[in-house]
């Protein structure tokens, strides 16, 4: 019982990170309908940038993240106009190529710039762990849970109450009506693309606690939350949340329990069979909106 609590508890700070991520998944698709390929090497690119100005440029931790954030707002914001914006009424399929090609290019940029090798993060807590009964709990863990849960509540409250984002759901539920009102679009799609570096970048960091470092495997964690927002409904918040929650903990057991007779592989598979089925059943993920359409 002990190991299945334990597991399911970093199954639980994993989850909460992945949900992080998704919500940039989300965003970008609320608003834009597009899905971003490029939201892994936000992810990593945002850790690597983090490591640089910690043990580079010796800045104190928390200007170094707030310098992260900036830097990943300003490259969120450099994409949308880039690469986004004059794709605008091109087919969906072309745009999405299109953020392939950038995964590609962001994630060559960081690799030529540090190369392949783990950059390890300083230690930022004590290595006595927490205990809660007779399970202990990683300082790290318990402070990537927190962090995450407080920006997925702070991003919530934000979208639901703050101008910018009643306009941001008033474009995602439909352009036309937004413009009518006097939203600007193109506006909107650039504050959705700076928010969605902003969350990866600061899952990278969170990522990396856990983890250690910095590697070039943190993106291909990036594109873990891809099932998780699809399991959750690729236009649901709270559908992020509950995916992310749902693939970590699915993750960690599958891992502890079946990796071991099955020899290994079972925590890469598990999450995307998990997801296959709940397709089966709804289509539109846990939490999406059924679109009903004319033929």
């Amino acid at each position: 019982m002990e190991f299945f609590l334990q597991l399911t508890i970093n199954g639980l700070v994993v989850g909460s990170i992945y949900a992080l991520v998704a919500l940039g998944f989300v965003i970008i698709y609320k608003s834009s309908g597009i899905l971003n390929f490029a939201q892994g090497e936000f992810l990593l690119l945002g850790a690597y940038v983090f490591w640089a100005m910690v043990e580079n440029v010796h800045v104190p931790l928390p200007w170094a993240l707030a310098l992260t954030v900036v830097f990943s707002v300003l490259l969120g914001l450099a994409m949308e106009r880039l690469v986004l914006r004059p794709m605008i009424g091109e087919p969906i399929i072309s745009v999405i190529m299109v953020t392939l090609g950038l995964s590609s290019i962001l994630r060559a940029i960081v690799f030529g710039i540090w190369g392949t090798d783990t950059r390890p993060f300083p230690s930022f807590f004590e290595s006595e762990p927490i205990h809660f009964g007779p399970l202990p709990i990683a300082r790290g863990y318990l402070f990537s849970v927190v962090a995450a849960g407080v920006l997925l509540a702070a991003f919530s409250l934000f979208f639901r109450y703050s101008r910018v984002g009643v306009a941001m759901r008033a474009t995602a539920f439909s352009q036309q009506v937004a413009q009518s009102m006097g939203i600007s679009v193109r506006r909107i799609f650039a504050v959705s693309w700076s928010i969605a570096a902003a969350v990866s970048a600061l899952g990278g960091i969170l990522l990396g606690t856990l983890r250690g470092g910095a590697d070039g495997s943190l993106a291909v964690l990036g594109l873990k939350a891809l099932p998780v927002v699809i399991l959750g409904g690729l236009d649901s918040v709270l559908g992020a949340v509950v995916g992310g929650l749902v693939i970590g903990v699915l993750e960690n057991l599958s891992g502890g329990y079946l990796d071991p007779v099955f020899g290994g592989g079972v925590k890469e598979v598990a999450p995307f069979a998990a997801l296959v089925v709940i397709l089966m059943v709804k289509p539109y993920g846990l939490f999406g909106k059924v679109r009903i359409e004319r033929v």
